[in-house]
């Protein structure tokens, strides 16, 4: 089993209190209605991720385990500077992969799911999509195993990092002063998480935000922008099934139509953005939208 997972069931009963502590604020601090919908969509969405998670771990553990074999040398995980280099070669990774994820359309496919939650809660970590295998965001940690480390010991990192941003998700938990400067916090990752315009592609770090502070992706909270959730197009739906998969079909049909296999691959592989269909049924409008899309490379 894909060690993420293996984390969720070992530490369920903090998730679940996590859960719990959320469901109270909203309820009794807030006098507010939780999303239980949009929950029960991020559960689906899970659910459907299970199976295709351990395949994905199959096939591309025998990937790693050969690339491994390559390695010039092994950097030792029994000393605190192997642990540490461990620690940040897999936050450089993800910040790299979770950066193209929203810069390349074929990548984007498979993170859309994460981001079409219009509340954000705790159970919205889960909400990821189940093609990670098709997409080939793993692709970005494979220059790990030939420098020399162990490819279980990164799927371990690796899975405390996705595990770390469950907390991350989140209205309830403000500014944390100081920490905001290193760690990738609640406020940081609704940034991620907002679709305004002024925040759009921003804060892609896993535990870290010193990635996006040095390559130029980090903005801040803002106390006067109220955030809006959710996609620039929402797709309306919390059926689990078209969450996990509304982007491949949209994809696919933009593939057909277009008249060019120039344009076919842009489709592909271009930034993400709105569907040719859409597009051509108001022309001068789709100038517009066009050019939306390249100003902010999102939908």
């Amino acid at each position: 089993m894909y060690p993420y997972h293996v984390l969720v069931l070992r530490f369920f009963p903090y998730i679940a209190a996590g859960i719990i502590f959320e469901i109270a604020w909203y309820l009794l601090l807030w006098k507010a209605a939780y999303p239980w919908k949009e929950m029960a969509a991020s559960v689906g969405v899970y659910a459907l991720r299970l199976p295709a998670r351990f395949l994905t771990a199959v096939l591309i553990g025998g990937l790693a385990l050969f690339v491994w074999s390559l390695r010039p040398l092994t950097i030792p995980l029994d000393t605190a500077w192997g642990v540490i280099l461990l620690f940040l070669g897999v936050e450089f990774a993800y910040y790299w992969m979770h950066r193209f994820d929203h810069t390349i359309r074929w990548m984007w496919a498979t993170h859309v799911v994460h981001h079409t939650p219009e509340h954000l809660h705790f159970a919205s970590a889960f909400r990821l999509g189940a093609t990670d295998l098709v997409s080939g965001g793993w692709l970005f940690f494979m220059p790990l195993y030939l420098i020399g480390f162990n490819p279980v010991a990164v799927a371990g990192m690796l899975a405390v990092n996705l595990f770390y941003q469950f907390w991350l998700h989140t209205d309830v938990i403000g500014k944390l002063g100081p920490l905001e400067w290193i760690f990738n916090t609640p406020s940081h990752h609704r940034v991620h998480h907002a679709s305004n315009s002024e925040y759009l592609d921003r804060n892609y770090g896993g535990i870290l935000i010193v990635w996006d502070r040095m390559f130029g992706t980090f903005a801040a909270e803002q106390p006067q922008i109220a955030i809006n959730y959710g996609l620039v197009q929402p797709i309306g739906s919390l059926n689990p099934l078209k969450l996990a998969f509304h982007e491949w079909i949209a994809m696919a049909k933009d593939f057909y139509h277009a008249p060019t296999w120039s344009e076919k691959g842009q489709q592909l592989f271009g930034r993400p953005g709105g569907s040719l269909a859409s597009l051509a049924s108001s022309p001068d409008e789709s100038v517009v939208v066009r050019d939306q899309i390249l100003l902010t490379g999102t939908r």
